[in-house]
């Protein structure tokens, strides 16, 4: 507090508890696995209209893998949302609110962000189990392969809420991972 006004966010101490390390290093890592995978879609891609157009040949698993690929670029990208509060928030209604309700909101929103995060894990886990013996015709993985993306992302997404919590129970703030 500063003269009885809220410290501006920037204001406040960056975590540098492990937890905190360990959360910036899987988001990093999982951002930087997005760049791969974003790459090779555009690669099985331009695969495939190099092969249609030039040489009259659709090879049939570039389209299946482009489409496998796009499932796992959104998650991780979610994911890594969710971590450096990219998502869809609220804060322009929080800052309306009175200094001793802000932090309680702000908890309740990462709490309820971990718990849809949580049932991402819980479906997907589900979903991926059950699909887990059909195969795709394309490219010859399992189908439950869809839904194992939604369990990463899901399980991404709570590690991350927790660690805003802890973030705001310690008046820290979390560091975007590419800074």
């Amino acid at each position: 507090m500063i003269d009885g006004l809220a410290e501006p966010e920037s204001l406040r101490p960056t975590s540098r508890h492990a937890y905190s390390r360990v959360c910036a290093l899987l988001s990093k890592a999982s951002l930087m696995l997005a760049v791969v995978l974003l790459i090779a879609i555009i690669v099985c891609v331009q695969y495939q209209v190099v092969g249609r157009y030039l040489f009259n040949d659709t090879p049939v698993w570039a389209e299946g893998l482009a489409l496998q690929l796009v499932l796992y670029v959104t998650a991780l990208s979610v994911a890594v949302g969710v971590r450096d509060a990219g998502h869809i928030g609220l804060e322009s209604l929080v800052t309306l609110l009175p200094e001793s309700m802000r932090l309680k909101v702000e908890i309740l929103i990462h709490a309820l962000v971990a718990l849809f995060g949580a049932i991402m894990v819980s479906s997907g886990w589900l979903w991926t189990r059950l699909k887990w013996s059909d195969i795709k015709p394309m490219l010859g993985i399992p189908v439950g392969m869809d839904y194992l993306a939604l369990v990463i992302a899901g399980l991404l997404i709570v590690l991350f809420s927790v660690e805003h919590i802890v973030a705001l129970l310690r008046d820290e703030e979390v560091v975007p991972a590419w800074n």
